[in-house]
């Protein structure tokens, strides 16, 4: 008969329904049947527990582990068409997702995690992501589409002990479908609005017997953009990805196996295209901002000024922008059951290659014709682990670890003729256009990191309803890196005076200064947590658990302000939760909630240094004494008859600057000071309200050609308040809150031979922003997200 949500596992119910549901967790050295776990994730009454990449290393069923995670099965990623991390984020309101472009992406989990900023190329985010065990070392790596997955994990609060030093929000833990021995096939296309096409396929069979084994997957999407560019007559926001990712399981020995995996992706933008979203002549008391954007335009009397209203998606970049990188890798993975413990060994090597190009004014002016940086970034990996087997009055997991990582960053920055009447008006223009126009200099950069760690966790089985978790990680790093800015193009300046020469000098020093340094440091940290969990009853824990960890400290590669020391020291992160995992109704219905407090010292924070009246701004790294993220969140899901399901779950978020004295000032008071007190304000980037709600339903409709076919329908509304996008908490950045709504309807085969299903995402066509970014100079640019999108979808899985 046609799968209801009914299942012999009321936990796979639970898990296959809900959006983040509690799942089952799978011993790491395990090798289940691939087209089991496949098909208990893609429908929800196939009476087998879904199988997902161990939250702590070993074999534990989700609603017993002391953690606040989060799970979102293969199947509900595909009942959404959700296949990127951006499109994650409204399934979990504790994750919050802001991506200017790939390399500029700010990744936080409970309102912690990076700051709303460019990236640094020095510093590391404090949420950790992994595929298939391996830590993925910058946040580019992490935007491509994901191909051929089982499931991901969002673990929420700091995870040191076992993932690592940069989890001091959480994580995110991808994990894909292993191969398999018994032959299978799948594959899907999609067709929609905006140009839009995808079409994904994965394939697996055993080569020999039990022995070796090979898996295929691949995808590519594609849309023609959302934006257009009246400068240029062309469409932007568009997007081109293509992945490819194989495996191989061999299998000398029922207690033996290696996973090798090689994967290889591509993604190509016309993007950034920077639209308006306002203009202020006038500070916040009505003093009108000297120099501001609209008396720039004023002095190009052939200039038209463009749309201030950002929702007509009209931009005018006059200059080449692109968002175009490459991410390749190879990973193995050895499990060996020594008899009791298993020995766990993961070795990875990956490569990021980051190609961008920007208008830097956002304007048909040749202002600023290039303002990039570009990546080349290598990492390396090798962790070991010994691992207890369950069931024991005490359990354990040690181990080591090693990381290499460097990312070369080459940047460029290039004016042209208008830069100088633009941003110069009262100096001599003859002197200032020789200085400027054609003028470029170039950057290179080499952070690299050394990390070496060992840790261990325990679980200490008092009764057969209380345990003691314990654990530490001890962690020596190394940063080393150098910068150097120089002059590359410009104006032949020799038939200049010697004065005229040195005023044309001092004009691109300003600009872009000619500057070397090297700086080093070591860092030895230690982390570790305590948690104590009692089993109320058979379906119902209750937990509290305090931790300690530690952010890697960074480096600041770039031109600094006068005094300001390039190294900035690692963060101190406290946290303590109190937790509930509840479940009842037969375990129909599954109620999980945290209250969480979490304090970090030393707090790194991004300083944009760019008072009233500057032409160039510097944005560095620094720290302040502290900052705070606490709050409570809670997840419900409930299946109330066979073909009916709900899920929602909410976040609460006070997350706030404990003590900021020295901020930035926010642009529309700069002429009170470039100084503001930030104590007590809410932290950039974080709603203090995100919630979201689903339904799901099938029933069979009869059968055709002797099979069941029935019919399924999906629909899903994710809302945050709102919240700002701007380093010194700037009324002209503050982002209102917005909703989102999605829906899915279809028909299916009982086998899943074939599935066609319509689909429509920003049903209500909802105009939101992804983000705003003030200056100076008055004028407020945005990047706005996608209209409301549909198509259809065909899958076929034999």
């Amino acid at each position: 008969m046609f799968r209801s949500f009914t299942t012999a596992s009321p936990l796979a119910l639970a898990v296959s329904l809900a959006v983040t549901a509690p799942a089952l967790a799978a011993e790491e050295n395990a090798a289940p049947n691939s087209a089991a776990i496949d098909s208990a994730i893609a429908d929800s009454g196939s009476g087998e527990a879904i199988v997902v990449t161990a939250s702590r290393r070993r074999d534990e069923n989700v609603q017993d582990v002391p953690v606040a995670i989060s799970v979102i099965s293969a199947a509900t990623l595909e009942r959404r068409g959700d296949y990127t991390l951006g499109s994650i984020q409204q399934q979990v309101p504790s994750l919050q997702v802001i991506t200017y472009n790939p390399r500029n992406t700010n990744i936080n989990i409970r309102g912690l995690g990076s700051n709303i900023s460019l990236t640094n190329d020095g510093l590391e985010n404090g949420v950790g992501f992994y595929i298939d065990n391996v830590y993925y070392g910058r946040v580019g790596l992490a935007q491509f589409d994901l191909v051929d997955l089982q499931g991901i994990e969002v673990l929420r609060g700091p995870q040191g002990t076992l993932f690592g030093k940069n989890t001091t929000s959480g994580v995110i833990n991808v994990t894909s479908r292993k191969p398999s021995f018994d032959p299978e096939l799948s594959a899907e296309a999609s067709i929609g609005n905006y140009g839009f096409y995808q079409v994904r396929a994965s394939g697996s069979a055993g080569i020999f017997k039990d022995l070796l084994a090979v898996r295929l997957s691949g995808a590519i999407s594609e849309n023609d953009g959302f934006l257009w560019n009246k400068t240029t007559n062309t469409r932007a926001q568009d997007y081109l990805n293509k992945s490819i990712r194989g495996q191989l399981l061999f299998t000398p020995d029922p207690d033996f196996e290696v996973r090798i995996i090689g994967d290889y992706a591509k993604q190509k933008q016309n993007h950034v295209l920077n639209v308006f979203a306002g203009l202020h002549t006038t500070y916040a008391d009505g003093t009108t901002i000297a120099n501001n954007w609209a008396q720039r335009a004023a002095r190009f009397p052939g200039y038209t000024l463009p749309s201030f209203n950002a929702f007509d998606r009209v931009g005018e970049a006059d200059s080449h922008y692109q968002s175009e990188m490459a991410g390749y890798g190879v990973s193995g993975e050895v499990n060996w059951n020594l008899g009791g413990p298993t020995l766990t060994s993961i070795t990875a090597y990956r490569w990021w290659d980051w190609n961008p190009a920007n208008d830097g004014d956002s304007t048909s002016l040749p202002i600023v014709t290039k303002a990039q940086q570009a990546n080349r970034q290598r990492q390396f990996s090798q962790e070991l682990r010994l691992a207890s087997k369950s069931g024991g009055s005490f359990d354990y997991v040690i181990g080591a670890y090693y990381f290499w990582q460097i990312v070369r960053g080459y940047g460029a920055s290039r004016y042209g003729p208008a830069a100088a009447l633009w941003n110069l008006p009262n100096a001599n223009q003859t002197i200032a256009n020789a200085a400027l126009d054609g003028f470029e200099s170039n950057s290179t950069s080499t952070p690299e990191t050394k990390t070496f760690a060992v840790f261990g966790q325990t679980d200490w089985h008092i009764t057969d309803a209380l345990t003691l978790t314990t654990g530490l990680r001890f962690t020596h790093e190394k940063k080393s890196g150098a910068f150097s800015q120089y002059w590359v193009d410009g104006a032949d300046i020799s038939g200049f005076t010697a004065a005229q020469q040195t005023a044309i000098n001092a004009i691109r020093t300003q600009f872009n200064p000619v500057t070397s340094y090297a700086t080093s440091f070591t860092d030895d940290s230690l982390s570790g947590l305590v948690t104590l969990n009692w089993k109320v009853a058979p379906d119902v824990n209750v937990y509290g658990s305090y931790s300690r960890g530690n952010k890697s400290g960074g480096l600041n590669l770039s031109v600094l302000p006068a005094g300001i020391d390039p190294d900035v020291k690692p963060e101190k992160v406290d946290a303590f939760e109190l937790g509930v995992k509840s479940q009842f109704l037969d375990r129909r219905a599954t109620f999980n909630a945290a209250g969480f407090w979490t304090e970090i010292s030393d707090y790194q924070t991004t300083i944009t240094d760019l008072p009233a009246g500057a032409v160039v701004g510097r944005q560095y790294i620094s720290n302040i004494p502290k900052v705070r993220s606490r709050g409570i969140e809670g997840e419900f899901n409930i299946a109330p008859t066979d073909s009916l399901a709900f899920n929602a779950s909410a976040t609460y978020t006070d997350a706030t600057y404990v003590t900021y004295r020295n901020a930035p000032q926010a642009f529309e008071y700069q002429n009170l000071g470039a100084i503001q007190d930030l104590s007590g304000a809410r932290l950039p980037g974080v709603p203090k309200w995100a919630w979201t709600i689903g339904a799901d339903f099938n029933t069979v409709l009869g059968e055709l050609g002797g099979k069941e076919v029935g019919i399924y329908a999906h629909a899903d509304y994710a809302y945050r308040t709102n919240f700002n996008t701007s380093a010194s908490n700037s009324a002209w950045a503050q982002i209102p809150g917005f909703g989102i709504a999605n829906g899915r309807i279809g028909l299916r085969t009982e086998d899943g031979l074939w599935d066609f299903s319509i689909w429509a995402k920003n049903l209500f066509d909802k105009d939101y922003f992804v983000s705003l970014s003030a200056a100076n100079t008055g004028a407020v640019t945005a990047q706005v997200g996608e209209p409301r999108t549909f198509g259809a979808t065909l899958r076929t899985k034999l």
